[in-house]
């Protein structure tokens, strides 16, 4: 079972105390897809906290997967894509190519998404949108892929092509 650390990035849930839903929207998900959920945090938009933290998970937890979830908007604070990217061994622009496109059939706002995925170590990175339906509608998009991709980062397979004698 993979491990995932959610952050929500959110002024108003960090400095308001305002009630996340996009942090347990994304856990009760993940949950469902066999994935184990083993931290949360709330992070204000602000570019160095959010990389801090992705550096402490990513560095000196035993994660294998870490998704945040709000600033991927045009917003001035939105800055979660900057965060992620100065923290960065890998960009990974499949996932939020395909989070985009698949968005784009359900509102023409989904092109605005900034969202990013990158790998730092063996930990792969990926931003969500910060509204629930958004955020778990987006994950859903990729969620097959994610294993196989985590697989391959903790050295579980090595090869991304099947096997067989015709190779």
């Amino acid at each position: 079972m993979f491990k995932v650390h959610i952050i929500t990035v959110s002024d108003s849930s960090y400095y308001e105390n305002k009630k996340d839903l996009t942090g347990p929207a994304l856990r009760d998900f993940l949950t469902e897809h066999s994935f184990e959920v083993c931290g949360y945090d709330i992070v204000p938009d602000e570019i160095n906290p959010i990389s801090n933290l992705l550096i402490e998970i990513s560095d000196s937890q035993k994660v294998n997967l870490v998704i945040t979830n709000g600033g991927t908007g045009f917003n001035k604070r939105d800055v979660t894509p900057e965060a992620t990217l100065k923290i960065a061994d890998k960009i990974v622009p499949g996932f939020g190519e395909e989070m985009r496109r698949r968005s784009l059939e359900i509102t023409p706002f989904g092109i605005l998404s900034r969202a990013v995925s990158v790998i730092r170590n063996h930990t792969l990175i990926l931003n969500v949108p910060g509204s629930p339906k958004a955020a778990v509608e987006n994950l859903g998009f990729i969620i097959t892929a994610i294993p196989h991709a985590l697989k391959i980062l903790t050295n579980e397979k090595n090869d991304c092509a099947k096997v067989d004698d015709s190779r």
